[in-house]
């Protein structure tokens, strides 16, 4: 071994996300309703709803091909695996969006999206240890001296 240590976070679906995500532009459809009236209203208002549903299939159930299963994460970076098979390496973006609820990471190269997690997708303890990694580009260690015998 090199000295590098690596995590992978398996991802599993986030119903609460999903509903989240469905609930928020259910709503955006109905104000859109609100504000036109009309036949073109509506049918803005059914497009949104069809983007709510396939953005909680996609992004928080996770039923996408191009859906993010797992996360690997180094000192080096980070690789992700998607759920058709498909494995890249990112460069994540300076700026990283961490709270006690979710973390996102904006991506740059070679391609450009945000990878969403919340809290319900990952173990308490993977959950942490990529809030670590998000804020400081380091996974938490132990020290030798602190290992058990």
């Amino acid at each position: 071994m090199n000295g590098t240590q690596s995590l992978r976070l398996q991802l599993s679906p986030s119903p609460a996300f999903a509903t989240a995500l469905a609930v928020l532009h259910a709503c955006a459809a109905l104000c859109i309703v609100l504000v036109l009236p009309s036949v073109s209203g509506v049918a803005l208002a059914i497009c949104l709803m069809a983007l709510g549903l396939a953005a909680a299939w996609s992004r928080a159930l996770l039923k996408s091909p191009s859906s993010v299963r797992a996360i690997e994460l180094g000192d080096a970076g980070a690789s992700f695996e998607l759920a058709g098979g498909e494995r890249f390496s990112a460069e994540p973006a300076e700026r990283r969006y961490v709270n006690r609820f979710m973390v996102a990471l904006p991506l740059r190269r070679p391609v450009r999206r945000t990878v969403l997690v919340t809290r319900d997708m990952l173990g308490e303890e993977s959950f942490r240890a990529l809030r670590i990694w998000a804020l400081w580009g380091k996974l938490p260690g132990v020290a030798a001296k602190q290992l058990p015998a």
